[in-house]
């Protein structure tokens, strides 16, 4: 066959098999081929192969179309530049849809028999672009599951001043915070930290959010420490066994400043009274980790013009160029130092941690910042 002919074959499967999904052209036009793989083994392939491969493509873009940029022939082989278009809808390969029109563009190189039939390819399509744009619609969906497992208001209390303030990495972590009104002018507070990243830890969050709120209210309990006990043993035959949640739950009772507190695992609060600071410590596995476990409880009383930090790591393990951890140490001389433990707290850190990291500095993780004062005087 001519060069000319041999041209006017990839250009049928091009029109033909992918644009009009004729799937049994390929009956005629392929053999059993050897196709050549980008790890340089080979495949023994047939028509059924390339129709499974089409019908992949447009489960995935139903609008697809494919153009030919340009075609070089030589002998027996057609190297043929193409570009595909079409709105991602569906899952392809393992990348999450996009919803988006999306341009793939790619290479085949295809070797005919006498009779003019395709014996051996080569195909390379721009893969890693489709697979960027598929990531970053899954970590905007991650946000927007984070996002919504937030407070939309924050609880006001006479005498007292709660501020929260939240930074979300480039890549989404699993960071969350939590307050609701509970019995007898009660209010709970949660800041907790699920491992990994992206939609897996934003479910997490989500589901161990509704999680505490919901036994929290339900039971009317006065007790932090059987919440998350009650909590964990939900929460472990719900997420995936590599995954588990820290968190720390604490009662206000605002006309004592009364503070029941039970932790699972997670970084202690620093609380802060005329310029020391101290940790509120309490023991606890992370919730999900093992069935059986027990939340010790502890109080304390906040007076007048006392507060409390609440955070996660995103903060005191954010380094500097030398690798050197921000730390808690550095933290409590911050807190100690600082006029003030309520909205300036958290603008106050953020300036200390912007000089520390200098300005190159990436954000790792997310940070979460809550801060609860007692006003020095009521009223």
């Amino acid at each position: 066959m001519s060069t000319e002919e041999n041209k006017a074959i990839p250009r049928r499967y091009v029109e033909e098999v992918f644009n009009e999904e004729n799937l049994q052209l390929a009956d005629e036009i392929f053999d059993r081929y050897v196709a050549h793989q980008p790890d340089g083994s080979t495949l023994q392939r047939g028509p059924e192969d390339i129709k499974q491969f089409v019908g992949e493509f447009h489960e995935a873009f139903p609008d697809l179309r494919v153009t030919i940029a340009d075609q070089i022939a030589e002998e027996d082989k057609v190297v043929t530049r193409w570009s595909m278009r079409g709105t991602h809808l569906g899952e392809f390969r393992g990348m999450v849809p996009t919803s988006k029109e999306m341009e793939i563009n790619g290479i085949g190189i295809f070797r005919f028999s006498e009779e003019g039939k395709v014996v051996e390819s080569w195909d390379s399509y721009d893969q890693l672009n489709l697979m960027r744009q598929s990531i970053e619609q899954e970590l905007r969906t991650a946000r927007d599951i984070q996002q919504a497992s937030l407070p939309k208001e924050v609880p006001t209390q006479e005498g007292w001043q709660i501020s929260p303030f939240y930074l979300p990495a480039r890549e989404v972590g699993g960071d969350f915070y939590d307050f609701f009104e509970l019995e007898d002018d009660r209010v709970g507070f949660i800041v907790g930290d699920a491992t990994g990243k992206g939609i897996p830890a934003a479910l997490v969050v989500s589901a161990t959010c509704s999680m505490l709120r919901v036994v929290s209210q339900a039971l009317g309990s006065s007790s932090p420490g059987e919440v998350l006990a009650l909590v964990n043993e939900t929460l472990l035959a719900r997420i995936p066994p590599n995954m588990f949640v820290t968190c720390f739950y604490a009662i206000l009772e605002p006309e004592s400043g009364r503070l029941l507190y039970a932790n699972a695992g997670h970084n202690l609060p620093c609380c802060r009274h005329e310029h020391v600071a101290t940790d509120l410590s309490a023991r606890g596995m992370p919730l999900g980790l093992m069935s059986g476990m027990n939340y010790e409880e502890k109080e304390h009383v906040l007076v007048p013009g006392e507060g409390v930090l609440f955070y996660t790591d995103g903060l005191i393990e954010a380094h500097n160029p030398q690798g050197e951890m921000f730390g808690t140490p550095r933290l409590r001389s911050l807190l100690s130092e600082c006029p003030e433990i309520g909205r300036g707290l958290s603008a106050a850190l953020m300036e200390d941690l912007k000089r520390f990291t200098g300005e190159g500095w990436e954000q790792e993780d997310d940070i979460t910042l809550l801060t609860l004062e007692r006003s020095a005087t009521r009223g």
